[in-house]
């Protein structure tokens, strides 16, 4: 649809944060120290944050985009609300996202040393104490994995937690079918695709059954694959 929203001119914009902090429907974000409209579908058009910026960088335009969506805006405040409540109970299981700027970090630093940086994007990550709905589950790419993996395959971080939010756990150990919890997460998310890794012995089969279970109950079409690794440490498939 054809509607006013907000402009952001970056070569005027001094990366004050101003604007981002006005914006009351998270809107806008400071991405590598510049303001960017990152959700269009959060701006309703009434230019709060034209206001704050000293730079004059903010302006309105009427374009092709997607309609003011309220309840999604609702939806992720009381997100927001929920992650910043005080809480009570077990800290291991409180959960936070973990923000990496890939780009600005790995530009500041050695390829050698890049590598040794954690790819861990948020906490919890087991899957017995992650939550059905979270901040970080938007938009995301699910890594399902027993737990056993990250010891077997060296470059774990690298080849397969980069850029998705991870999901431990061992069924055999556990003694639990994760299918109910990965079905609300995947249903209730809007999740991108789901890549199970695993390793080859025969208890690890029941994490990617409930992988499979959990991708035909949501009812949605998602990419996904199977990863096996090796008792040795290599991919097998």
């Amino acid at each position: 649809m054809i509607r006013k929203i907000i402009r952001i001119d970056e070569e005027k914009c001094n990366g004050c944060g101003l604007c981002a902090k006005a914006c009351h429907e998270g809107a806008i974000e400071m991405v590598n120290g510049k303001a960017k409209l990152v959700r269009e579908n959060f701006c309703d058009g009434f230019g709060d944050c034209l206001p704050n910026c000293p730079t004059g960088a903010i302006s309105f335009e009427e374009r092709e985009a997607p309609a003011y969506d309220e309840a999604a805006v609702t939806a992720a405040k009381k997100a927001e609300s929920v992650e910043q409540a005080p809480f009570q109970g077990c800290p291991g299981s409180r959960f936070m996202q973990i923000k990496r700027e890939d780009e600005l970090q790995e530009a500041q630093i050695s390829e050698s040393v890049a590598k040794n940086v954690s790819r861990l994007n948020q906490w919890p990550c087991q899957i017995k104490l992650l939550p059905v709905q979270a901040p970080f589950f938007d938009g995301a790419k699910l890594l399902i994995a027993a737990d056993c993996t990250a010891y077997a395959y060296a470059n774990m971080h690298e080849d397969f937690m980069k850029g998705k939010i991870t999901l431990i756990g061992c069924p055999k150990l556990d003694a639990l079918d994760y299918s109910e919890k990965l079905t609300e997460i995947i249903k209730n998310n809007d999740i991108k695709s789901v890549t199970v890794v695993r390793m080859e012995v025969p208890c690890c089969g029941g994490l990617q059954r409930a992988a499979e279970n959990a991708l035909r109950n949501s009812g949605k079409f998602i990419p996904w694959q199977v990863v096996t690794i090796s008792r040795d440490g290599r991919i097998l498939d």
